[in-house]
């Protein structure tokens, strides 16, 4: 037989699997389970545990806590490889639900949601109906065939997002807000009154920040994903932290879940119908991780609520959540 040449290449070593950050829930399947609270936190395993027992949980994705970690120890930047997971996972979600992030007809909209390992609830932050501009708020309009519903909501979003994910004072949103409002609730405030507060808000955001509010919803997503993951070490939470004696190196899973643009009743239906499901299913996991999901709020059924404070969302925050 022929001698082997010296030169012949090696065969190349195989490459090292990449990082999984992002663990998906969609479709009837989820990727984790609730035996991986560690890496998925509380809020991560319980939406995984519900989704694998046919619950009916709105599709999405968690960012691991050891993402939250690796950013943390890289300075404040996302790892490599994270921020396609998080593309791919988008893409699974748009599919599944067949709407698109920002589409001027049919939107999806989504909320970044936090949770760790252990439960810290209020402690970090949310940031609700992502996804909404201009475009996307005619779509919701048209869809809900409620153009106050709409306004309202785009309003919400850019004090949120501005105070959350931009760091601008509360106070500086709700004091436009009450004089608008006057010694009226937020419910009398008609669609042309919201949507010229949608204007001021924005010129808030423009004055704050020296830039425009961020209209591209992949930026909003990648902007709230990061604001959520900074505040893990926000002082709310570090105070929790060293009052209930938790370590900082658990880190925070971040969730994101799709929210139709239905609101108010794919909520309550979705309720309903996880109610009629639970006693057909076995396991006290289960039925704790979905008594809480039954139970937290849901931000676009108290949009329209009276005298709904703008903080609320920040600090009414369950440890599961569960909205359509």
């Amino acid at each position: 037989m022929p001698a082997t040449r010296a030169n012949k290449k090696a065969k190349a070593a195989p490459k090292a699997r990449a990082q999984k950050w992002v663990y998906l829930f969609a479709g009837g399947k989820a990727e984790g389970n609730a035996s991986m609270r560690a890496l998925l936190g509380g809020k991560g395993a319980g939406l995984a545990e519900m989704t694998n027992a046919s619950l009916p949980v709105p599709p999405g994705f968690t960012i691991t806590t050891a993402a939250c970690n690796a950013y943390f120890k890289g300075g404040r930047k996302l790892p490599p490889g994270l921020w396609d997971q998080v593309e791919r996972g988008l893409a699974t979600i748009e599919k599944v639900t067949k709407k698109k992030l920002g589409d001027p007809k049919d939107p999806l909209l989504v909320s970044v949601r936090s949770g760790a390992a252990m439960s810290m609830p209020g402690m970090m932050d949310t940031v609700l109906n992502l996804g909404l501009n201009d475009q996307s708020r005619q779509g919701l309009a048209t869809l809900t065939k409620n153009e106050r519903f709409a306004w309202d909501a785009y309003r919400r979003f850019i004090s949120m997002f501005g105070r959350i994910v931009l760091g601008i004072d509360a106070k500086k949103f709700d004091a436009v807000l009450e004089k608008k409002k006057g010694k009226r609730a937020d419910t009398d405030l008609s669609a042309k009154e919201l949507e010229a507060l949608v204007g001021e808000f924005k010129a808030i955001v423009k004055r704050e920040t020296g830039k425009p509010f961020p209209i591209e919803p992949h930026d909003q997503l990648r902007l709230a994903v990061e604001a959520v993951f900074g505040s893990w070490f926000g002082q709310r939470a570090k105070d929790y932290r060293k009052q209930f004696k938790i370590s900082d190196d658990l880190g925070e899973d971040r969730a994101a879940a799709a929210r139709h643009a239905s609101g108010i009743r794919a909520i309550r239906e979705d309720r309903e119908a996880a109610r009629e499901a639970l006693p057909r299913r076995a396991g006290p996991r289960v039925h704790h991780r979905a008594r809480e999901a039954l139970h937290a709020p849901d931000a676009l059924g108290e949009a329209d609520r009276a005298g709904r404070h703008e903080d609320g969302d920040r600090h009414g925050e369950g440890e599961a959540h569960h909205e359509e």
